[in-house]
């Protein structure tokens, strides 16, 4: 039997089945817990996901009646419902009618992996839905395996990855919409009767206008802190739809999965379709336990390859120089970080090309030469001279890629996804296209060029890896003709694929996935990277918003966060001062992205002096969890996060946000502390030349703080403040 795996290349799981079951099954994480049940030879019915202590009888003497198919399927749903499975089976019949046949159970280490298999109950198809409850975070995972066992092809009409039912009352949603250099901007409304969608269908990257994310808020408008919420993310880097179906009755029907657009898939008798997960959690402590849920799972569960890993203080040279490198310019800036406190150099865009040149987006992409016109010492001057001042190195790629101007494209032609006969649509530069990674001469080719690179020079220890284009050419050299719909997703599975072969001979590489940006900032590619880069812009003001809207769902280690140069030109020219650009960068993964030569005496001191802060406070910023205080959004006049470690330290983050003549300012209340601890405020990051504000010194128990809280002198314009605190051992 031929499998196609679609996300995440998890292996089977096979346990001794429990034969001839016939009941209610648990799935329970260490506070939340969903219930299905079934009858025999019926379908498989979700009766319960919530905090943990419901049991069916419970519900049903409550008056709850909330039963529906786990998986609703083409045929058997009524008008005002919708499906999660439609098949057009291989005699043409487009109903489907599933009955549990089995169920198995087993434990992975961290997880117990539930099986329901069911059987179409006229054709000779298998589905098999699972649920992967952890036992440490409170996520359970769900998807599908459609196995064909028919005579003949079949097409996936639609193929979510999972189902939820949630009760009508006052329930909000919170998504994440954006753009390029807009990413995340936080989308809060209430669901209304009638059909809302959020999709993508960029082909290439998910997470630029909007994000395969959300989050469900059972009791009103989302809080922080109080009250019932759902959150989701679907683990797929590519199209998306996430469907809610709210009709007369009393529910909202929430559906994700690949967006079936152009998408219909087509199988082969024998083979066997995986769709990505879709990974869910309950909290009953306001929406930023959501959050830290995601957090932990990502950091803890294999979801990011970095875990519980603190990322280095980097310079990335595109800002400070675009395409304008030479060696001279690359062993200044190795140089210059070094001098600073850094820790890794990171060479960008414009290193390669031989027959052309790399000096603008238009040429050279699939040409992954070093310039020696450049760089005529090539990358081991560059490597060398890095180890002798005590950096890493690393360098920038952009493998899925290809510009018609250069030596690939002249020798390979096919190898760019195009629709045959037809004009090609160029992007970026005028020239640029997408290689086609449903062909495995070109994912050979993808995993080369990383191979190559760590071959020929083991010092690299981080890449870059790019992804500037959208799928613009529907069309594959590769598929067959009456498998053209399966492009969209095979991209993905191919691009899967090179990342697996690239981990297993390469884990300790730091990868950055970058996609314009944070145009690939999901779930589906994060176990492959160590981070992403959140934005193309570095703005400190507008990445106070980008940062925040991007921490609902991804922790801080994920998250590139770069000290930008001014006047900065993604927004017209805006200069901030220098503290306010470090403060918003060390809230997150911390680097610098500008000319260090070009800095002032002012700008190189405080940059010292946030690198040498930092590192003190890396690893609580990088793994604590993280409280969300007072958002930007909510147009407060500032913004207020924190990360904690229980009963040891925290930091917090303030950011004056707008300035106007007697502004009242709220004050802050701080959360994750030990109420009955006593801790020391010192701030951090002191603005060059100045003495530390009123509160540094201070001592306040957790309770105040939390139940109380500070007064932040946020004087001028721009004004921001960074402060540790450390807890006093005996008052715990």
């Amino acid at each position: 039997m031929k499998r196609i795996m679609t996300v995440m290349g998890a292996a089977l799981l096979t346990a001794m089945p429990l034969r001839a079951w016939n009941g209610d099954v648990t799935i329970s994480t260490p506070n939340t817990m969903m219930i299905v049940h079934a009858a025999d030879g019926e379908d498989l019915r979700l009766g319960y996901y919530g905090a943990r202590g419901a049991d069916l009888q419970q519900l049903h003497d409550a008056g709850d009646d909330m039963d529906f198919a786990a998986l609703p399927t083409f045929g058997q749903v009524d008008m005002i419902h919708l499906p999660a499975l439609q098949i057009q089976h291989a005699d043409g019949d487009l109903n489907t009618e599933l009955k549990v046949t089995d169920y198995t159970t087993v434990d992975d280490g961290s997880a117990i992996v539930h099986t329901f298999t069911l059987q179409d109950k006229l054709q000779p198809l298998t589905v098999r839905l699972f649920y992967k409850a952890y036992k440490k975070v409170d996520i359970i995972e769900t998807w599908t395996e459609i196995e064909n066992k028919e005579k003949g092809t079949i097409v996936l009409k639609r193929y979510d990855s999972g189902h939820l039912v949630m009760r009508q009352g006052d329930v909000w949603m919170t998504h994440l919409h954006g753009d390029w250099a807009d990413e995340a901007e936080v989308t809060e409304e209430p669901l209304t009767r009638g059909l809302q969608v959020i999709r993508n269908t960029d082909g290439a990257r998910n997470a630029h206008c909007d994000a395969p994310e959300v989050i469900f808020s059972l009791d009103g408008k989302p809080n922080e802190q109080w009250g019932r919420h759902i959150g989701a993310a679907l683990c797929w880097s590519g199209n998306y739809e996430l469907r809610i179906n709210t009709n007369n009755a009393k529910e909202h029907h929430f559906y994700a999965g690949i967006d079936p657009q152009s998408s219909e898939y087509v199988m082969d008798k024998g083979e066997t379709f995986e769709t990505p997960h879709l990974a869910l959690t309950y909290s009953n402590r306001g929406m930023g336990e959501v959050s830290r849920t995601f957090h932990r799972w990502a950091r803890t569960e294999g979801m990011l390859h970095r875990g519980m890993g603190e990322g280095e203080i980097l310079l990335n040279s595109w800002e400070g120089l675009y395409f304008d490198i030479n060696e001279e310019r690359m062993l200044q800036m190795i140089d210059d970080i070094a001098k600073l406190g850094g820790e890794l150099f990171v060479m960008d865009d414009g290193w390669f090309g031989d027959k052309y040149q790399r000096n603008d987006d238009s040429s050279s992409l699939g040409d992954w030469v070093v310039d020696r016109k450049k760089l005529p010492g090539g990358l081991s001057a560059l490597c060398r001279s890095a180890a002798e001042k005590g950096v890493h190195f690393g360098i920038w790629i952009e493998p899925e890629a290809i510009n018609t101007k250069s030596e690939l494209f002249e020798k390979h032609p096919e190898w760019a996804l195009q629709a045959k006969g037809r004009d090609m649509k160029l992007g970026r530069g005028g020239t640029q296209l997408v290689l086609d990674m449903t062909n495995p001469k070109v994912q050979d080719f993808a995993f080369k060029i990383v191979d190559n690179l760590l071959t020929q020079y083991p010092e690299i220890s981080y890449i870059k890896w790019d992804a500037n284009a959208s799928i613009q050419n529907f069309g594959s050299t590769y598929l067959p003709r009456g498998k053209q719909q399966n492009m969209y997703v095979d991209y993905h599975r191919g691009l899967i694929k090179v990342m697996q072969r690239i981990r297993q001979k390469y884990p300790d590489v730091v990868i950055q996935d970058c996609a314009s940006g944070g145009g690939r900032a999901n779930y589906g590619l994060l176990p492959y990277f160590d981070e992403f880069w959140t934005s193309d812009n570095t703005d400190a003001l507008q990445r106070v918003y980008i940062q925040y809207g991007t921490s609902l769902f991804f922790p801080a280690n994920a998250m590139a966060a770069h000290i930008n140069h001014c006047p900065y030109w993604n927004t017209g020219g805006r200069v901030i001062p220098i503290k306010f650009r470090c403060d918003v960068a060390m809230s997150g993964r911390l680097g610098i992205e500008l000319q260090p030569k070009d800095m002032t005496d002012e700008e190189r001191l405080q940059v010292t002096t946030c690198f040498n802060d930092y590192k003190e406070l890396r690893h609580t910023v990088q793994t604590g969890d993280l409280y969300r205080l007072v958002s930007p959004f909510d147009r407060k006049g500032v913004a207020a996060l924190m990360y904690s470690i229980p009963a040891s330290t925290a930091v917090l983050f303030v950011y004056k946000t707008d300035n106007y003549y007697s502004q009242p300012l709220p004050r802050i209340r701080l959360a994750g502390l030990n109420p009955d601890a006593t801790y020391t405020i010192k701030e951090k990051n002191v603005r060059a030349w100045k003495e530390p504000c009123s509160l540094h010194g201070k001592k306040f128990t957790g309770r105040f703080l939390m139940e109380v809280g500070i007064e932040v002198p946020l004087w001028e314009d721009y004004a921001s403040r960074v402060f540790a605190l450390d807890c006093d051992n005996s008052k715990r």
